[in-house]
């Protein structure tokens, strides 16, 4: 019988009877009488026949002298099972007690079938005869109900990990949530197990309507605070002009419907909470959270997210969560536009130590910000920063981008950044180059306290000097950006002769629209072993910075290469779905006419 299929009772009336023995006319007792006298008939000319069975397997198939026959069945049963002895070598000698009483899985009439809340202590156990003795769901092993609830929900890790943050969660977006959420009433132990899975990652809209409810959710359910270790909260950027909160300026967008084309009026938000509003509501509703997002939304022109309830305020203070670790800001170019708002937002969170930042659209006021606010040593061991997201080749460098390059190098702001003793790891998506590098080894002021454990860099593109705008290009079929992104392997793993605690290291391009995508150059150094691009200085360096590092293989070419009738190159990889493991650079050549894939 299934555990979970419901309650378990016990009829006293019901037992093994044999119908045709049994008088169902006679009085309860002298049945039972009556149920008990033939059962021990019944037993005593089983023991006979099996006592007899027994003797004559053992003599006609046991060639030796047969040893003691087994004793009668009623002696079996009367004698007490005396376990084994545990071996010294056990860490615990001495079983624990468990408990063995039956207990129902339903709760009594009265207690309440919330799911949400507490869990009642003070239900009585279901009190059994010791014939009837056995084992309910809540005697099980802890190990047991977390295996069966990590497989409905996801494997839950720890929340200052990285796969906390993107990868664990399900629970939150999973499409039978209401379902999820009423195995909370299976059992006692599974209902603190799954509030914890539901409730460990919260989303929240920042508006005052939305606040207030949570907030009075909350003081309803006290309980399920410390429960909450992520929660996110994303600020809307607009919303349909025809409701109760519409504004006169109104910008107008075009729609589609099913009549055709048609205007649809957006209004900017007029509810929206403040940040620091909202920051005040995670400070006094969850002592234990450990990550907070904050988005900001994605809009063109879209106004800046209000940091104080009153702006006209001279001092003013953000509310102190000192148990945040991780902080991520998604569309942060409505949240951050200087370093002062970031200065304002940093201090809300004194023992932070991993900040996750990322841009909708790539801008020039997203770099010269993040250089403004990288011109100091950070005081973080963990920084990932996002600025381009397109993953698109280029025939020209953008305009704003020049814009950039006239006013300041990001890579020498991005290396004092990544030059700060307390960093350990240190994701950037964007533009850079081999300066980067120089500077990082440059502006180490001690190498020996250097803290750096991995790099990984995402190229968008190689920042460099050029004559004509055609040739700061990218992509697997310019050359030009092939060579810059050889000169910034080749200064990565010249920086890896000094910096001798950066044990992983990645520099990768990412273009959606290659013909080839395994063609997409990569250098990756993990674990004592190389793999990606490859070139006669690359060994060379790579033998001086690091002799212990090898690649684990060097192939010499792309794959078959030959030649269509309209006299084009044709190429049929190796490897057209897997990852190459070596690219060499100087076969990038062959490429930069125009292939055609076979």
């Amino acid at each position: 019988m299934s555990l979970l299929a419901g309650p378990m009772f016990i009829d006293e009336d019901r037992g093994h009877t044999d119908p045709l023995t049994i008088d169902t006319r006679l009085p309860r007792a002298e049945r039972a009488q009556s149920i008990h006298h033939n059962d021990q008939e019944m037993d005593e000319d089983e023991g006979k026949a099996t006592v007899e069975l027994a003797s004559i397997m053992a003599t006609a198939s046991n060639p030796v002298s047969p040893g003691p026959s087994s004793p009668p069945l009623d002696q079996a049963r009367m004698q007490d099972f005396i376990p084994p002895t545990r071996p010294s070598s056990t860490p615990f000698p001495q079983p624990e007690p468990r408990n063995t009483d039956l207990r129902c899985l339903n709760y009594p009439p009265d207690a309440s079938m919330d799911v949400d809340d507490p869990d009642p202590t003070d239900v009585p156990p279901l009190q059994l005869s010791n014939e009837h003795v056995g084992i309910g769901l809540s005697d099980l092993p802890a190990e047991i109900h977390e295996c069966i609830l990590d497989h409905l929900f996801g494997f839950r890790v720890s929340p200052t990990s990285k796969s906390s943050i993107t990868r664990w969660g399900t629970a939150m977006r999973h499409p039978r949530r209401k379902e999820l959420s009423e195995l909370s009433l299976v059992s006692r132990a599974w209902r603190v197990l799954i509030q914890e899975r539901l409730y460990r990652h919260i989303k929240l809209q920042a508006t005052l309507d939305s606040l207030r409810s949570s907030c009075e959710y909350f003081v309803v359910h006290p309980h399920l605070r410390p429960y909450v270790k992520h929660i996110e909260i994303w600020f809307p950027v607009f919303r349909p002009k025809y409701g109760p909160l519409a504004l006169s300026n109104a910008n107008t967008l075009p729609t589609v419907t099913p009549d055709g084309l048609t205007n649809a009026s957006y209004i900017l938000p007029r509810n929206n909470a403040s940040l620091e509003e909202a920051l005040y509501f995670v400070s006094n509703s969850f002592p234990t959270v450990r990550i907070v997002t904050l988005e900001g939304g994605d809009r063109k022109k879209a106004p800046k997210v209000r940091h104080w309830i009153c702006e006209s305020e001279q001092s003013r203070k953000m509310p102190k969560i000192e148990s945040v670790r991780t902080l991520i800001c998604k569309g942060q170019w409505n949240l951050i536009r200087g370093k002062g708002d970031f200065e304002t937002i940093a201090s809300a969170f004194p023992n932070l130590r991993e900040w996750h930042a990322s841009y909708a659209k790539p801008k020039s006021k997203s770099y010269l910000t993040m250089a403004d606010i990288l011109s100091e040593p950070t005081r973080f061991q963990s920084l990932n920063l996002c600025i381009e997201t397109d993953y698109r080749r280029e025939l020209s460098f953008p305009s704003y981008f020049l814009k950039v390059s006239s006013k300041v190098h990001f890579c020498s702001k991005l290396a004092l950044a990544a030059s700060s003793p307390s960093l350990e790891h240190l994701s950037y998506t964007g533009r850079v180059c081999k300066q980067f590098f120089v500077d990082l080894v440059n502006q180490q002021k001690d190498l020996r306290q250097t803290r750096l454990k991995s790099l990984d860099i995402t190229v968008k593109n190689c920042c460099r000097s050029v004559n004509h705008w055609n040739e700061s290009g990218s992509g697997i079929t310019d050359m030009n950006f092939i060579n810059a992104f050889e000169s910034l392997v080749i200064a990565g793993i010249k920086a890896l002769g000094k910096l001798k605690t950066v044990e992983y290291l990645r520099i990768r391009y990412v273009d959606l629209d290659s013909p080839v995508p395994p063609l997409n150059p990569y250098f990756l150094l993990q674990d004592g072993w190389c793999s990606g691009v490859w070139s006669d200085a690359i060994i060379a360096e790579l033998n001086r910075s690091r002799p212990s590092v090898r690649f684990g293989e060097l192939s010499e070419s792309f794959g078959e290469v030959g030649f269509n009738k309209d006299g084009r190159m044709t190429i049929s990889p190796d490897f057209p779905k897997s990852k190459a493991l070596s690219l060499k650079l100087s076969n990038y050549t062959l490429l930069s006419s125009g292939i055609q894939i076979s």
